[in-house]
């Protein structure tokens, strides 16, 4: 399944800039979407995973040259980021030469490394895009449940069973902890990463609360922020941050948290199938932490996301400031059919006042909640948005 989303960004991007870095986690799609772009041009791939394929970048400079009429794809930019510095050059001279567009496209998948290299060495010339897992906009109404129980990574949502799905998640955990992480240099056991990302699990949606985490680890607060750091670099986990307008109440100060994947979060509590999932307690933040997502992702380019939490109970799960807009969409989620309007939400509107206001729930059809709130699906709001 090729995630489309991102199909004609990465084409325009590539129409316009010299070079364009496509970061997210392992198996989100990247390689695929990166060999869909290639169909339609003269292209090298190089895996720098591959021994072979690093030994053709023994002498880089002389290598790239040969293929300056290319499209040039390096796949897990990471593991050769001396290459940044090379790439400037060969842009330069390249724009000199009268080619400045669409040279390199590079994929990467633990993004503070990626952009702390390349805009040192690439700034003006490097275009950012980032691809997540599949979400509920790219998969559409009829697997949405699939998507919610096994998460977004291809493999996983396609598995021909849920048992299956559930192996390849655990697998894809197991990788990261002892393979990808430890590639990229942190000296950090992976049972007590294991022991944080499971923790996160069973609060999926909650306030961060480092000091408790931290108890819990015997490690102090520093190493805890460094841990979640290192997971919100590897785009796995997200920092939802607080919303600070300027209004007149006690804010909550703290991010909320989410494991991005939603089927990383049920691997990581073992929960096997749907029946598992509904009896277990996290499915509500379970099925938020999936909108969310989705919600962010449908979003367009530069949209700020947030939530809003006032210390008397006042809330928004997600507000969105969308580019051009002077004021957010609020947007509360719900996962029921007959979907109630929060007095929570309702106050927290009347301080935000959002330019629109939604209540996304588990049904389909369309309908008013109240004379400023609309009752809408994920998948149509989802779609609204990537028509914003």
């Amino acid at each position: 399944m090729i995630p489309r989303r991102l199909l004609a960004p990465l084409t325009s991007a590539l129409a316009e800039v010299p070079a364009v870095a496509l970061l997210g986690p392992r198996q989100a799609g990247k390689t695929t979407l990166a060999h869909e772009v290639a169909r339609t041009r003269r292209t090298v791939y190089l895996d720098l995973e591959s021994e072979a394929d690093r030994a053709k970048l023994s002498e880089p400079e002389l290598y790239l040259a040969q293929h300056v009429d290319k499209l040039v794809v390096l796949d897990e930019i990471q593991r050769t980021p001396h290459l940044f510095r090379i790439l400037r050059g060969l842009i330069d001279k390249g724009r000199r030469s009268g080619r400045g567009t669409g040279r390199f496209l590079v994929l990467g998948s633990a993004s503070i490394d990626l952009l702390k290299q390349s805009s040192e060495s690439l700034a003006g010339r490097i275009r950012y895009l980032e691809l997540g897992p599949l979400d509920a906009g790219e998969v559409g109404q009829e697997r949405l449940d699939a998507l919610w129980l096994r998460g977004g990574f291809p493999e996983s949502l396609l598995a021909a069973t849920d048992a299956a799905s559930l192996r390849w998640r655990t697998d894809f955990i197991r990788t990261y902890l002892e393979r990808d992480i430890p590639q990229l240099g942190p000296r950090i056991p992976a049972e007590t990463l294991r022991r944080l990302w499971t923790m996160l699990a069973h609060q999926q949606g909650g306030l961060l609360n480092a000091a408790a985490l931290a108890r819990a680890l015997a490690v102090d607060g520093k190493t805890v922020a460094s841990y979640l750091d290192l997971l919100v670099d590897l785009l796995l986990v997200r920092r939802l941050p607080p919303w600070h307008g300027n209004v007149r109440k006690r804010l909550v100060k703290s991010p909320k948290v989410y494991i991005r994947d939603s089927g990383l979060v049920h691997a990581l509590l073992g929960i096997g199938d749907r029946e598992a999932l509904l009896a277990h307690p996290a499915v509500g933040g379970s099925w938020e932490g999936v909108a969310i997502e989705s919600l962010i992702a449908a979003a367009p380019s530069g949209a700020e996301p947030h939530f809003f939490r006032t210390a008397a109970g006042a809330e928004i799960d997600l507000l969105l400031k969308l580019p051009g807009h002077r004021k957010p969409w609020a947007i509360e989620v719900k996962r029921g059919l007959a979907p109630k309007l929060e007095r929570g939400f309702r106050l927290a509107c009347e301080t935000v006042r959002p330019e629109r206001r939604f209540v996304v729930y588990g049904g389909v059809e369309r309908f008013p909640l109240a004379e400023d709130v609309e009752t809408v699906s994920l998948i149509e709001l989802c779609e609204e948005l990537s028509a914003a």
